[in-house]
């Protein structure tokens, strides 16, 4: 598998006030007071643990990130690959530095954006992030009330490595959250959310595991089926298109739908309105349509394009994003694949490239996993 894609970065500032009782470290004033009264710079440092759990990987990594001590002076102190694709204009970084560097870092691609900071760098992070990629936070602020940080600054490391070896990782949505600092400093907690983003978590794949830690395949894919049943209720006016398969034939038969086995069928507000399409009649259906895709793994190797279902060509994936690329399994199913990869062959080259990397795949109720695909 090619590297592993790692966006990198570290907000210099944050919990610069903590230790002098400023209550956080949001804007200049307060930022230059602190280092008027000489608070050091801890956010590197605390990324350094983190990235020391990833040195023995250091070849499979290659990272993205900003000029100078928003990551490239720790990327490369620790000896590894990367691309600065963000120079701040100014010494004293601000949000809008965070955000342009993780805007930057968006457009390349990467599995996982891991970020130095605290409950305002996660508010940046989110701004421009959303649920388009997973992050992982580095706790590193005077307040740490979001939940897309990990415990620790070395556990964050711990995570990223699980990836990287292609271990199972759960996938979660985490809530960003931000109190007033202002009304913090006058003894008022005013804590507000600011989104959720998709976080990976390294404990969260044992919950849907049953029965002395075996699952249960009817019962999981029951689970299955009823994440995706909820997905369609929600979005009444988006064609869902179904591939080829057991599993997705099993989400089919819970809503009582026809099904091809071994074809593609379209669904629009609870009712099959095409079966067994063409690649040509499938192009016709969803053009300028909002769109889904479900499919699962398809042949002993985990392919999940291009072994029984050529009728999804590239001119189709080509409309989808890899958020409308649903994809099923149970985690009994991911773990016989032993570690290796999912797979891409759809025909075209470049398509499989701008594909490759980490999928959220659906293995049970509101349950996810990061599974690499190449």
């Amino acid at each position: 598998m090619s590297a592993f894609k790692l966006g990198l970065v570290v907000n210099p500032y944050s919990g610069i006030g903590g230790a002098l009782a400023l209550k956080g470290s949001d804007g200049e004033a307060i930022r230059t007071q602190a280092l008027q009264a000489g608070a050091e710079l801890l956010a590197e440092k605390k990324m350094a643990r983190a990235l020391e759990k990833l040195i023995p990987l250091n070849a499979q990594i290659h990272i993205y990130t900003a000029t100078g001590a928003m990551g490239e002076d720790i990327s490369r102190l620790l000896g590894f690959s990367h691309t600065v694709v963000y120079t701040p204009p100014r010494a004293q970084t601000e949000g809008e530095d965070t955000e342009a560097a993780v805007n930057a870092i968006r457009k390349v691609g990467v599995d996982l954006l891991l970020f130095a900071g605290g409950d305002g760098t996660a508010r940046n992070v989110c701004r421009v992030i959303k649920n388009s990629l997973p992050v992982l936070g580095v706790p590193a602020g005077c307040k740490i009330h979001s939940g897309v940080y990990a415990v620790t600054p070395p556990a964050a490391g711990e995570v990223v490595a699980m990836m990287v070896k292609g271990e199972l990782v759960s996938e979660v949505d985490a809530e960003v959250r931000d109190i007033d600092e202002d009304a913090f400093r006058a003894g008022r907690v005013l804590a507000k959310s600011f989104g959720e983003m998709r976080v990976p978590d390294e404990l969260g794949y044992v919950q849907a595991v049953k029965m002395g830690g075996k699952e249960s395949d009817e019962l999981v894919l029951d689970d299955i089926a009823a994440h995706i049943q909820d997905i369609m209720n929600e979005e009444p006016n988006t064609l869902f298109v179904m591939g080829s398969g057991s599993t997705v034939a099993g989400i089919m038969a819970s809503q009582q739908l026809q099904n091809t086995l071994l074809g593609v069928d379209v669904v629009q507000g609870g009712s099959v309105i095409a079966t067994d399409v063409t690649a040509r009649q499938l192009l016709d259906i969803t053009a300028n349509k909002p769109c889904k895709l479900v499919i699962t793994l398809i042949g002993g190797q985990g392919h999940i394009f291009g072994r029984g279902n050529q009728q999804l060509s590239p001119t189709f994936l080509r409309q989808l994003s890899k958020d409308e690329m649903l994809i099923v399994a149970t985690k009994a199913k991911l773990r016989a694949l032993d570690g290796r990869p999912l797979r891409l062959d759809t025909g075209d080259t470049e398509l499989d490239e701008a594909l490759t990397g980490y999928f959220s795949v659906i293995t049970g109720y509101r349950d996810k996993v990061l599974y690499p695909a190449t």
